[in-house]
Parts: structure tokens; sequence; C-alpha cells
């Protein structure tokens, strides 16, 4: 039998096992993530339903929404049965996501170690494929009152200006800062460059009386903590 003749489409399934007609049935919780991208996608190619597409799509990222929110709408295309239209969808869905994100904290994060400030900006800094330098502005009582990119760049580097950051930390009346970038390669040692930039912000803070708690640096296998590695002395 050909492969194309074991194919069935979704409308031939049973009626709880169709992603739409389950989510109704059963609720948004009972989907897979295969089932949901499908929803967005809507059909497939000629040989894989949506639901099988969309699996295919994300077994080729270790089924990992974090891996497939860094796709380009030019590499969704590479899977036969993604056209322009539906890859865009999936993106903006994924955007979505990661936006709702930074939404659920109703109150301002207090910050009383490096995991809390790396909570507060690691959804919009793990899964991009450039650097980004921000600062985390924190009142006298260590809550977060703005978080503010000063800087992006490329790969394996990004430009920082300690002007740049201190007129933004006095504009919003920080009392301290907390400084945070990503390395798009995964790798959380901190360069020489991040050692040496982080020791000038340190000691620039410290003559404006606004001093600087940390320096995070985020990838996505997690963070690294200048202040919990004994470098913020």
């Amino acid at each position: 039998m050909s492969e194309d003749n074991n194919y069935f489409s979704i409308k031939q399934w049973a009626e709880e096992d169709r992603p739409r007609e389950k989510l109704i049935l059963k609720g948004k919780q009972a989907l897979s993530h295969a089932e949901l991208i499908a929803i967005l996608i809507g059909s497939g190619s000629k040989k894989l339903s949506a639901v099988e597409l969309s699996k295919q799509i994300l077994s080729t990222h270790d089924n990992d929404l974090n891996n497939l929110g860094r796709l380009t709408i030019t590499d969704l295309q590479k899977f036969k049965g993604i056209g322009e239209a539906k890859a865009i969808t999936i993106i903006a869905a994924l955007e979505l996501g990661r936006r709702r994100q930074l939404t659920d904290v109703k109150e301002r994060p207090k910050i009383s170690s490096s995991k809390d400030a790396y909570n507060c900006v690691f959804s919009t800094m793990e899964d991009l494929n450039h650097e980004v330098f921000k600062i985390l502005i924190l009142n006298r009582r260590n809550l977060v009152t703005k978080i503010i990119e000063i800087s992006a760049g490329g790969v394996s580097g990004t430009i920082v200006d300690p002007k740049i950051i201190f007129k933004k930390a006095l504009d919003a009346n920080a009392s301290s800062i907390i400084l945070a970038h990503n390395h798009p390669s995964g790798n959380l040692k901190p360069s020489t460059a991040d050692i040496q930039v982080t020791k000038k912000i340190a000691a620039a803070g410290m003559t404006l009386e606004i001093r600087v708690l940390d320096h995070i640096i985020i990838s996505d296998k997690g963070y690294y903590s200048f202040l919990d590695e004994g470098l913020m002395a």
C-alpha cells in the first residue's frame, strides 16, 4: 500500500480526536503542542495531516517551543505544507505567548536573588539570535520598576555605553540596577569583555550612588550570575 493510501485527513478522524473539536469538548489543556499548532495552520501537506506535519516540525526542534520560537519564516517554509501565511501565523502565535508571559506578573517583582532577576527577563532574551543588553531598574525596596533595553547587536556582541546606562537609570529614579545580556551561542561563561565592562559600570555606579547589584548572562541553557560567582566585589 502506498504512503498516499495510508494518509487520513483530520476530517476522517473521530470527532473527539480532531484538534478543534477536542478543544471544544475537553478544553485547551487537553491538546498537545502539535494539536495546537495544527489548529493554527489548518491543513497539512498531501501526505501529512496538519497534526502530523506539526509533530514533524516540533520533533525536528527537540519538541521545544523555545527552539521553535527562534525559527524564521524562511526556516518554517522548508517544511512541505508550510507556506508564508502559515509560517507567519505560527510565529505570531508564539510571539503572543511570549508577550503573555510578560503581562502575567500583576505586581512589581521583588529581587531577592539572581533567580528572581533571571525570571524577569529570560522570556524576552533566551531565544534571540543576536545579543541584547538590558538593565533592570530597582527602587529602594528592590522592586523592579522598569526594564530598559540599552543596545542590540550581532551574534557575538553588542556595544554597551555606561553613559547611556546611567542616563536611563537616573531618568527612571533608580536606586540600584541589575545588568542583563544574552549569549545566543548558549555559552554562559562571561568573556573578558563582559568582566571588564561590568567592573567599569559598577565603578561608575558607585560614583553616582546607584549600585550595580548583579550582571546576569542568559541563554537557552539557563543563566550565569556575576554576584553568585563572586565577581561583583
